[in-house]
C-alpha cells in the first residue's frame, strides 16, 4: 500500500495513469476466477479495491487545488511624492485612489519538472461600488484584469494589485471621493484563471460568486504599471504582462 501510494504521489496522478488504474482494478473485480470466490473473500477483494482507489482519488481532487486566494485588501491611498529634476514641478494637492491588493498561493502543475514559473495567471477583478443611483440602482460593478508574467509554480505568498483612479471616484461618486474602503465599496470578487481556466475564486465579504448577476462596467480599473505607483513596490508585486 506503501509503495502504491508513493507511486501516485510520483506520477501526480495524470488522467491517462488514473484511467489505466481504474481499468486494472476493475477487470481485476470483475474477472470470473475472482466472480467465483466464496462471498467472504470477494468481499474482501472489494474492500482492497477500495483501499487502492481511495487514495488515488483524494491524491487527485489535493493536485487539483493549484492557486488559491487568501486575501483580498482594499484601501485608499495618495498619489506618491516624486521630486525630480530636469522640469519645472508643478504645484498639485495629491488626490486619493483606491487600490485593491490580492494575496494568494501557487501549486501549479506544469508539462515538466523543471518548470519553475508560469506565464499562464490572469487575476480578474470585480469591484461593487457603493454608489448606489439611479443609474446603478445596486452599485456600479467595475471590470478588470492583469495577466500576470513569470509566477512561481509553489509558492505560498505571491501578491498582486489593482487600482481605480481619482478621477474615475469623482466621476462613480458624484464628484466627492470616498474616505475608506467601506464608505467605497460593497464587495469585492476576485478569480484566478490558468489557461482561460477558473482555479480560485474569493469574495471580500459575500460566499460565492455573485458577480455574474451584475452589468459589468469595463475600463477604470488601472493595473499597477498605469499609475504613478508603477515603480515603486517592484518587487514586492508579481510582473504584469504588457498590454
Amino acid at each position: 500500500m506503501a509503495f502504491f501510494c508513493d507511486f501516485a504521489q510520483t506520477t501526480i496522478l495524470s488522467g491517462s495513469s488514473l484511467s489505466v488504474l481504474i481499468l486494472l482494478t476493475t477487470l481485476f473485480i470483475f474477472h470470473p476466477p475472482f466472480m467465483n470466490l466464496p462471498h467472504p473473500l470477494k468481499a474482501v477483494g472489494y474492500l482492497v479495491a477500495l483501499a487502492l482507489l481511495g487514495p488515488v482519488f483524494q491524491l487527485r481532487a489535493q493536485s487539483s487545488t493549484e492557486v488559491g486566494i487568501t486575501k483580498i485588501e482594499p484601501a485608499i491611498v495618495t498619489t506618491p511624492a516624486v521630486s525630480y529634476s530636469g522640469a519645472t514641478q508643478k504645484s498639485f494637492r495629491p488626490k486619493s485612489w483606491m487600490e485593491i491588493e490580492v494575496t494568494f498561493a501557487t501549486a501549479l502543475q506544469t508539462a515538466s519538472p523543471t518548470e519553475k514559473y508560469s506565464d499562464d495567471l490572469t487575476v480578474n477583478y470585480y469591484v461593487l461600488l457603493n454608489n448606489k443611483s439611479a443609474l446603478f440602482p445596486q452599485g456600479a460593478l467595475l471590470t478588470g484584469q492583469t495577466a500576470l508574467l513569470s509566477v512561481p509554480v509553489k509558492d505560498n505568498d505571491l501578491k498582486t494589485v489593482i487600482y481605480i483612479s481619482p478621477r474615475s471616484l469623482e466621476r462613480f461618486f458624484d464628484g466627492k471621493i470616498p474616505s475608506s474602503p467601506n464608505a467605497a465599496v460593497i464587495d469585492i470578487g476576485v478569480t484566478i484563471s490558468k489557461g482561460g481556466k477558473e482555479v480560485a475564486s474569493k469574495s471580500l465579504k459575500a460566499a460565492g460568486a455573485w458577480w455574474p448577476q451584475f452589468q459589468p462596467v469595463s475600463g477604470y480599473l488601472l493595473n499597477k504599471s498605469e499609475t504613478p505607483f508603477a515603480s515603486l513596490n517592484s518587487d514586492y508585486y508579481e510582473s504584469v504582462k504588457k498590454q
